[in-house]
């Protein structure tokens, strides 16, 4: 019960912490900023139009939403919630479910090389490339996981005897570990210095770009699976930095969420107080999150005592 409670929380309040995001850039900017429920205004807004296709788009156009929110859902069913268990688990399930993200990715980039449109291409082939790269990071991080835990399932590292956190014997790898995850974020989630959601110009755009045909209750269930997808990173940031005990089950939930929500404050400070990264640099940056990892690997071997 305390599963199935903790993770209709998390679908609940994941759109609200965009809110907080751009709470804190409204901040910056010396703006009062939209409202917290902005999101779930928007969603409502959007679940209320009709969605319009391009007679020149298949049934791949249509799929893209539907697999993209299925796979970031599919991932919470898995995340252990405020080291809460999970609804479901299996030995290996973290390898599965960043397949299972990767599918939900190909379908929105097959989706946007449906239409034809030689600027959603060029923002397909961004996104393939720079998922590749972050790609990397991720399995470079389950591997460190392994090495420290023995464990390849989300429920093994933050709720079984040996949980993965800063206070553990080897903590202090985990600080790298924390950077390079908050790198992926940015990276995956296409937000500055990666991407920036708010630009408008298709020549500079990345995920934005690939929907700009979607509307409708089909833009609903892409800007909803986006959300679930920053909560489940800001919640593996926040499981490895605060080692919450598993037999406290829901009343580890208001610790988590502070956490949750300074996470997400960062975010927005890092909005605020840094520019997109030129193109070119951006990969640069992918791959500097796959080296922090590889340090902490390193030192994990004993090479350097």
């Amino acid at each position: 019960m305390e599963s199935i409670l903790s993770l209709i929380l998390a679908l609940l309040s994941a759109p609200l912490f965009p809110g907080v995001i751009l709470k804190v850039k409204a901040f910056f900017a010396g703006k009062k900023g939209p409202p917290l429920l902005i999101k779930y205004y928007t969603l409502i807004k959007l679940l209320r139009k009709g969605s319009v296709y391009s007679s020149s788009t298949s049934f791949v156009f249509k799929l893209g939403p539907l697999v993209s929110l299925a796979g970031a859902l599919m991932v919470l069913l898995f995340f252990p919630i405020a080291a809460i268990k999970p609804v479901f688990s299996f030995h290996g399930d973290v390898i599965a479910l960043f397949y299972v993200m990767a599918t939900g990715r190909f379908f929105t980039i097959a989706a946007a090389l449906d239409t034809a449109s030689p600027f959603q291409g060029m923002g397909a082939a961004r996104e393939a490339f720079f998922g590749t790269l972050a790609e990397a990071s991720i399995f470079a991080i389950l591997i460190l996981f392994y090495r420290m835990n023995g464990g390849l399932a989300f429920s093994e590292y933050f709720t079984g005897t040996m949980v993965i956190s800063l206070t553990s014997p080897t903590g202090s790898l985990l600080l790298l570990v924390i950077v390079s995850l908050f790198m992926i974020l940015l990276t995956e989630n296409s937000r500055v210095p990666v991407d920036d959601p708010a630009t408008h110009l298709e020549l500079t755009m990345i995920h934005e770009v690939m929907i700009l045909d979607h509307s409708g209750p089909d833009l609903a269930l892409i800007e909803l699976g986006s959300f679930y997808k920053l909560f489940f990173y800001a919640a593996f940031i926040t499981l490895i930095i605060i080692p919450f005990n598993p037999a406290e089950g829901l009343f580890n939930l208001p610790l988590f969420y502070t956490v949750l929500t300074v996470i997400y404050a960062a975010i927005g400070l890092m909005e605020s107080i840094m520019a997109r990264y030129k193109m070119n640099r951006v990969p640069k940056f992918i791959l500097t999150s796959c080296t922090l990892v590889f340090f902490a690997a390193i030192l994990t071997m004993g090479f350097v005592q």
